[in-house]
C-alpha cells in the first residue's frame, strides 16, 4: 500500500531524464537522502512506479491474446500498421533513476545490510526494466550508470543479449540474496520473495525463449532452465507461501481477485487501491461496458480446454462439439465459473447471464477481476488488488522448466499442476504425470510439441494465469505468434430465431435473428414472451464472413444442426503474424539520435507488419 501513501518528494534530487541521450541536469542535497534508512527508503517508492497500475495491468493480455475476440484490432496485429515510425517504448527515465540510487547508495554510516536491502530492491527494479526491454527489444545496451554529458555510452551500440541477460541475472541474484523485508502485511511491496518470483518467471522466460527460437548463445537454455528449478524451489520450501483454499473451493481461485487487501497467503505483491484515497481502476467498466474498453469476449477453443471435474479433457465427451451454453458449463473445472459468466452466477441476487444485449460478442463473458456490484460497472471505481506475482505462477513456472528438462517426478506433478487443479475442485490426475495426450488440445494449439506433460502444463498454465498479462509473452516464448490469427468462434446455438434462456433460470437471454420478420414471428409465437423476455437481447446475425463492424456472425455447425457464433471483426483490419513480430521495431528517431543503434531483423526502410 505505500506506493498509493508515498507520492515522490526527492524533488531536488535528479531522478529523470527525457531519454537515454539527453543530457541530464545537476543535482543538489543528496546526502539527506542517502545518508539514513529514512532517505533511502523515501526514495525506493519512486520504482515503484514502474510498475502497471491497475487499470494497465492486464491491457496488454486484451490486445495481444489468442483466447479473446475484441472490438479494436492494435496496430501490431493489423496488416500494415505497425512500423518503426510509431514504435514506442524506447525509454530510459527509469534505468536513469535506479542507476543515480545505485550510484550514490555507498554512505557508510548506513549500516552494509540496511544499504544492501536497498541496493537490491534497486537492482530487482534494474532487472525488471531489462527484461522488458529485452522482451520487447532483444538487443538493448547495456547501462548501468547515470549518464553525463560527456559520457561515449550516450552513443552506445546495442550490447548483446547474452550480455544483458546474464546482467539482469547478476542483479536478480543479488536482490535474492539482501533484501532481507520477508513479509509485506500489504501485500504490495518488495520482499525477498517477490525478488525469488521474478527471478523464477524470467529465467524460465529466457531458457525457453533460447530453446524455441533456437538461440546459439554462451548460457545454454538449458543453464536458464535450471535456474528457474533452482529459484522456484527455494521459494517453494522456503517462503511459507501455498495455494490459497476458502472453505468453499468454488470460490478460492476467484477471491484472490475481488478482495480490496491482497490474500497474502499467495499473493506475494499486488496492485493495490484505495477509495478513501481516490486510487482505482476500471476491472468492472472494463469488462461490463458497451463502449468503454475492447468488448473482450473469449472463444469457445479456449473454453473447450477447460476440464472435466474427473480430470478428463471435455472434448473427449460424446456429443461435446453441439452442447449448449448451459450444458458445456456442467462439471468442469471450478475456474471456469470463476473466469467467466456461466450459468448460476448472479448479480446483487438476481441470475445474470453473458450480457449479449451490451457487451459479449461470442458468449463467454469475463468476470475474474470484476465486482459483483453493479455500481462498479460505469466508471474507474473499483478498488480490489489485482497480484503481480503469485504462489500459482511460481508452481507452474517450477513445473515448466522441469518439464523442459525432462527431469518432472510424479512427486513434482502432484505438488504443482496436481496442487492446482485440486483448488479447482479436479478430482482425476492429481498424482500422477500424464501419458496420453489430448489430441483435441494439441492440434487446435501446439500440434509441434509430442509430449503430454508439457501440453497438459501449457494447459493449466492458461487457466490458471488467464487474463493477468502473461500469454503474449508465453506465445512469444514458444514462438506460437501464430495462434494470435484463431478464428474467433463462440458458443453453439442450436436454431435461430428462437428465444434462448442460456442460464436454464426461466427467463430468455438471447435471441440470434436473421431478418426483423423472423424476429417478430419469434415474439409472437413465445405465448410468454412479455413476461419472460424483459431483458432478452436481440442480435441480428447473418451465416458466412461480412463486412460491417457491426455485424454478428454465425457459421453452421458441422456435421450437426445449428450454428456457431463468430466475431468476424478483423474481415476488414486483417490480423497477420510474421517471425519479425517476435521483435518489436526500434523506433526510427532512436536511430536518427545514434547511428550506432541498428534496427531489428525484418523491420526499418519502410517495412510494416505485413505478416512475413
Amino acid at each position: 500500500m505505500k506506493k498509493i501513501f508515498y507520492s515522490l518528494f526527492i524533488v531536488f534530487l535528479l531522478v529523470t531524464s527525457c531519454d537515454l541521450y539527453e543530457a541530464p541536469k545537476s543535482s543538489v542535497g543528496k546526502d539527506a537522502v542517502f545518508s539514513s534508512e529514512a532517505g533511502l527508503e523515501t526514495y525506493s517508492y519512486s520504482f515503484y512506479n514502474m510498475l502497471p497500475t491497475g487499470s494497465g495491468l492486464n491491457q496488454i493480455e486484451i490486445d495481444l491474446v489468442d483466447f479473446g475476440a475484441i472490438n479494436n484490432l492494435p496496430d501490431f496485429l493489423s496488416k500494415n500498421a505497425y512500423s518503426e515510425e510509431i514504435s514506442s517504448g524506447w525509454n530510459w527515465n527509469d534505468l536513469r533513476n535506479v542507476n543515480y540510487f545505485i550510484e550514490n547508495c555507498a554512505d557508510e554510516s548506513v549500516e552494509e545490510t540496511v544499504r544492501n536491502n536497498y541496493l537490491g530492491i534497486a537492482r530487482l527494479f534494474r532487472a525488471y526494466f531489462y527484461y522488458n526491454m529485452v522482451t520487447a527489444f532483444g538487443d538493448v545496451p547495456w547501462i548501468d550508470k547515470p549518464l553525463d554529458v560527456d559520457d561515449v555510452e550516450l552513443y552506445a551500440a546495442r550490447d548483446s543479449r547474452e550480455l544483458v541477460m546474464e546482467k539482469v541475472y547478476e542483479d536478480l541474484e543479488f536482490a535474492c540474496n539482501n533484501i532481507t523485508v520477508t513479509t509485506d502485511a500489504t501485500g504490495s511491496m518488495v520482499t525477498k520473495w517477490v525478488a525469488y518470483a521474478f527471478a523464477s518467471r524470467v529465467c524460465l522466460f529466457e531458457g525457453t525463449f533460447r530453446r524455441y527460437h533456437n538461440l546459439s548463445l554462451s548460457t545454454s537454455a538449458e543453464t536458464w532452465l535450471q535456474r528457474a528449478v533452482t529459484i522456484s524451489e527455494y521459494l517453494m520450501n522456503n517462503s511459507g507461501k501455498k495455494l490459497y483454499i476458502a472453505e468453499g473451493v468454488e470460490n478460492s481461485y476467484r477471491a484472490l481477485f475481488t478482495n480490496d487487501s491482497p490474500i497474502t497467503d499467495e499473493v506475494l505483491m499486488a496492485v493495490c487501491s484505495s477509495a478513501e484515497l481516490g486510487v482505482y481502476h476500471n476491472a468492472n467498466w472494463k469488462w461490463t461496458s458497451p463502449t468503454f474498453g475492447n468488448r473482450f469476449s473469449m472463444i469457445r477453443p479456449y473454453i473447450n480446454t477447460y476440464l472435466q471435474l474427473n480430470g478428463t479433457p471435455y472434448t473427449s465427451k460424446t456429443g461435446w462439439e453441439t452442447e449448449t451454453f448451459y450444458e458445456e458449463c456442467q462439471n468442469r473445472d471450478y475456474r471456469l465459473p470463476q473466469t467467466i459468466r456461466t450459468p448460476g452466477y448472479a448479480r446483487e441476487g438476481e441470475a445474470t447471464a453473458p450480457d449479449f444485449a451490451g457487451y459479449v460478442r461470442t458468449g463467454y463473458q469475463p468476470l475474474k477481476f470484476c465486482l459483483d456490484e453493479t455500481v462498479y460497472d460505469n466508471a474507474s471505481l473499483n478498488t480490489n488488488a489485482l497480484p503481480l506475482f503469485r504462489y500459482a505462477e511460481v508452481l507452474l513456472n517450477y513445473a515448466e522448466a522441469k518439464a523442459e528438462l525432462e527431469t518432472l517426478t510424479d512427486a513434482d506433478w502432484a505438488k504443482t499442476i496436481g496442487a492446482l487443479r485440486a483448488r479447482a475442485g479436479i478430482t482425476g490426475g492429481l498424482s500422477t504425470k500424464p501419458t496420453t495426450i489430448d489430441s483435441y488440445f494439441q492440434s487446435i494449439y501446439f500440434p509441434d510439441i509430442s509430449d503430454p506433460v508439457l501440453l497438459e502444463i501449457r494447459r493449466e498454465r492458461a487457466i490458471e494465469l488467464c487474463l493477468e498479462g502473461f500469454r503474449f509473452n508465453d506465445l512469444r516464448r514458444w514462438k506460437c505468434g501464430s495462434l494470435l490469427l484463431m478464428n474467433w468462434d463462440g458458443m453453439y446455438i442450436p436454431e435461430l430465431n428462437i428465444p434462448i434462456d442460456l442460464d436454464h433460470d426461466g427467463t430468455y437471454d438471447v435471441i440470434f435473428y436473421t431478418s426483423d420478420e423472423e424476429l417478430e414471428n419469434a415474439k409472437a409465437l413465445t405465448g410468454d414472451w412479455n413476461t419472460a423476455s424483459a431483458n432478452c437481447a436481440t442480435v441480428y446475425v447473418e451465416e458466412g464472413s461480412g463486412s460491417s463492424s457491426q455485424l454478428q456472425l454465425v457459421k453452421k455447425a458441422e456435421n450437426a444442426e445449428g450454428f456457431y457464433l463468430t466475431w468476424d471483426y478483423p474481415n476488414n483490419y486483417k490480423r497477420v503474424w510474421g517471425e519479425k513480430q517476435y521483435l518489436y521495431p526500434i523506433p526510427y528517431n532512436v536511430m536518427v539520435k545514434n547511428p550506432n543503434i541498428t534496427q531489428n531483423t525484418g523491420w526499418g526502410d519502410g517495412a510494416t507488419n505485413d505478416g512475413n
